[in-house]
């Protein structure tokens, strides 16, 4: 992946990039739009990294302070995907719209609904009450040696709903 900022201010750090310093350029939550020559153009958040973050891991995040936190079962919040392995005390960009690779549990099926599950930061294609990320959906099987499948979102969210 080669994601080029549509509209780049100096100083912004890469879509693919991690930091171990905030960007003066990109205040948290800040969003930008990006193009790759793969996956096209796609919106993507500035937020704090958090432990265990790899690329393509789903995380839910907090508008309040930035910061984010590996999807997991039972989860209430808007969800991004992690273009940077952007652990904690690093601050990188997360995929909000457009398509995107990330990670899915075996067996995901092409054009399957996305769940949130016990494995933080995968989601799956098999239906858990409650856990539905809304507004995502696979767009190709997973990579049995990657774990990485295709991903269309547009500001994907979860609010533990009881519907499938």
């Amino acid at each position: 992946m080669a994601w080029t900022i549509i509209e780049p201010l100096p100083g912004v750090q890469r879509i693919t990039d991690t930091s171990t310093t905030a960007s003066n350029e990109a205040g948290l939550g800040d969003i930008m739009r990006a193009r790759d020559a793969d996956y096209g153009v796609g919106e993507f958040i500035y937020l704090k990294g958090v432990a265990s973050t790899a690329v393509g891991s789903w995380v839910t995040y907090n508008l309040d302070d930035g910061g984010s936190a590996l999807l997991a079962a039972n989860a209430i919040g808007p969800v991004a995907v992690a273009m940077s392995a952007n652990i904690a005390s690093q601050y990188g960009w997360y995929c909000i719209q457009g398509k995107v690779p990330a990670l899915a549990l075996t067996a995901f099926a092409d054009n399957g609904n996305v769940y949130s599950t016990a494995t933080a930061g995968s989601v799956d294609d098999t239906i858990v009450a409650g856990d539905r990320v809304k507004n995502a959906k696979g767009a190709s099987g997973v990579n049995e040696t990657t774990l990485l499948a295709d991903f269309e979102i547009d500001r994907p969210f979860v609010d533990d709903a009881l519907s499938a």
